[in-house]
């Protein structure tokens, strides 16, 4: 077992590589992590035998702090709560700039954390309908998947756009006008809707269903869990419906909106 020490020592490591590969990406040395985490280079490879193994212990963290914040939500959602995440949606600056480099960079790793945060994603979808905050989507799986997908990529544009011209990113100051520029319309679409009616859904559902042979999944939604469209929180929860990337915790990620 871990002494209280080793574990602090850990972390330590761990929050300074997450900073330095937000911010100058992952080609960062193992000297340079150490030399930020106060320890020696061998220590960063005691604890997590390689940079990769350092980098996928960032993952985790990652995706924990953020699945804990829209959790928190997702369990007692209302307006106050939103607001507030809304306000302190600088604090995950370092996370949002780990997120953004490890989808820029590629590869294996920044595959396997998109997929994990698509399976967070649906995490909250299923917490959001059991406390009433979300209606239950027809696929549940795509949904997350589209979340994360369209989440991420935005947020993804939206940072490069405010990169200097050295390429470096006032994280705090992105995501403070993300969330100012981004919300309202965001949870207005995702209440409201932009289709005057269901005529495109209907006609993209019923030939889903031709081309698969009528198969499961393109059929209504069951009313139980279609609360009326204005019906506050319950109808179009803000937490879930912005767009962020796949898990971030305006005010997140959805997501990543969305892991």
């Amino acid at each position: 077992m871990r002494s209280s020490d080793d574990l602090n020592t850990r972390a330590r490591i761990r929050d300074a590589a997450l900073v330095l590969f937000g911010e100058e990406g992952f080609g960062v040395g193992v000297r340079a992590i150490a030399a930020a985490a106060g320890v020696s280079p061998g220590l960063v490879n005691h604890h997590f035998g390689s940079k990769e193994g350092l980098r996928r212990e960032c993952d985790d963290h990652v995706r924990a702090v953020i699945r804990e914040s829209k959790m928190s939500y997702m369990n007692r959602p209302s307006p106050g709560n939103t607001l507030q995440q809304l306000a302190e949606i600088e604090e995950f600056a370092p996370f949002i700039a780990y997120i953004m480099r490890s989808f820029q960079a590629g590869g294996d790793l920044a595959a396997s954390l998109f997929e994990h945060m698509v399976e967070d994603v649906e995490q909250y979808l299923e917490a959001g309908v059991a406390s009433g905050a979300l209606r239950r989507p027809r696929d549940l799986k795509a949904m997350a998947r589209y979340l994360a997908t369209t989440n991420g990529g935005g947020m993804l544009l939206f940072i490069q756009m405010h990169a200097g011209p050295s390429g470096a990113v006032d994280y705090r100051q992105a995501l403070r006008e993300y969330g100012d520029q981004m919300l309202l319309p965001a949870v207005e679409v995702m209440t409201e809707g932009l289709l005057p009616d269901s005529t495109m859904l209907e006609t993209l559902l019923a030939d889903a269903a031709s081309r698969a042979g009528g198969a499961t999944g393109t059929e209504a939604r069951p009313q139980s869990d279609t609360p009326d469209a204005t019906s506050g929180d319950a109808a179009g929860s803000p937490e879930a419906s912005i767009p962020h990337p796949p898990e971030t915790p305006l005010p997140a990620p959805t997501a990543g909106n969305a892991n």
